[in-house]
């Protein structure tokens, strides 16, 4: 299917070029990083833009930087490049394990961690990681900087708090010491969203930390969840008790791809799975 909409295509050079257009353009713009939500969109006259910013050759946005205590994704960093970085593996194994989870490969070798949290869309399958490493997003406009809790960056489906006229210019992801996995839920093996989807995350100290994605309107922590269980030591009658918290939680919906019902069975299955993996995976063993 081709394009059959008209729009003005620019390439700038360099972030203080693409922040001068996105100034004069005044919302009547979309960037364009992977491009795997977009074309797909203007194809299908989902989404109609009267200038289209490709990024993409900005170098300064295809960098992942590696200190000591944090990991820096810039905005044109591909989830194949973080599935290919051995470093990220070990720093931050849920968002590379939610990485190799994405899509199909053609997908995870065009689309951006970046370009995901911006389409917004309720499966997404970087934001329960994301969302448990207290992540920042990085945003810039001729104004100047500002820094974004991963916390408020949701504001509905497909909504963000990104202005018209910023551009993200990567992630903050602190780097401490934890275990985790991501759990998805899909109908098949391939390119499928997530019927439901939760990143878990725990440290040696009992602390633990949850994230949904595809069973409420936004992805968000699951606070009544790790207030239950921290401090304690995981056994079957805890992950049992704690399951049962999980329906105050989340909010699905029934459509097409599952029912509310199955959503909600299946997360109670998945965070218990993922917990006692990470917790076997935090004690040396192998999940």
């Amino acid at each position: 299917m081709a394009i059959i909409s008209d729009f003005n295509y620019h390439k700038p050079k360099d972030i203080d070029e693409a922040l001068i257009l996105l100034s004069e353009f005044n919302g009547k713009a979309k960037i364009l990083a992977g491009g795997t939500d977009l074309i797909v969109h203007l194809k299908e006259e989902i989404v109609k833009t009267e200038n289209v910013i490709d990024i993409k050759g900005i170098t300064g946005l295809n960098q992942i930087k590696i200190s000591k205590d944090n990991v820096f994704l810039g905005a044109g960093v591909t989830f194949t490049e973080i599935i290919e970085s051995q470093q990220l593996k070990e720093k931050l194994p849920i968002l590379w394990e939610a990485s190799e989870k994405v899509a199909s490969v053609g997908i995870r070798n065009r689309a951006t961690v970046v370009g995901n949290i911006c389409s917004a869309v309720p499966s997404l399958d970087s934001a329960p990681a994301l969302l448990v490493y207290d992540a920042e997003v990085m945003a810039q406009s001729k104004a100047g900087k500002r820094t974004i809790s991963i916390h408020d960056w949701f504001t509905g489906p497909k909504k963000t708090t990104l202005k018209p006229d910023e551009l993200v210019l990567g992630i903050n992801i602190p780097i401490f010491q934890h275990a985790g996995v991501y759990e998805k839920l899909g109908r098949y093996k391939g390119e499928d969203l997530a019927q439901a989807g939760i990143g878990v995350l725990v440290d040696a100290n009992k602390n633990y930390r949850f994230a949904y994605c595809a069973v409420g309107p936004i992805p968000k922590r699951m606070k009544k969840l790790e207030d239950f269980l921290k401090g304690k030591e995981i056994s079957d009658k805890l992950l049992e008790e704690a399951a049962e918290l999980i329906p105050d939680e989340i909010s699905p919906i029934s459509d097409i791809r599952s029912s509310a019902e199955y959503r909600t069975h299946m997360m109670k299955i998945m965070f218990k799975r993922g917990l006692q993996k990470s917790v076997t995976i935090l004690k040396g063993g192998r999940s």
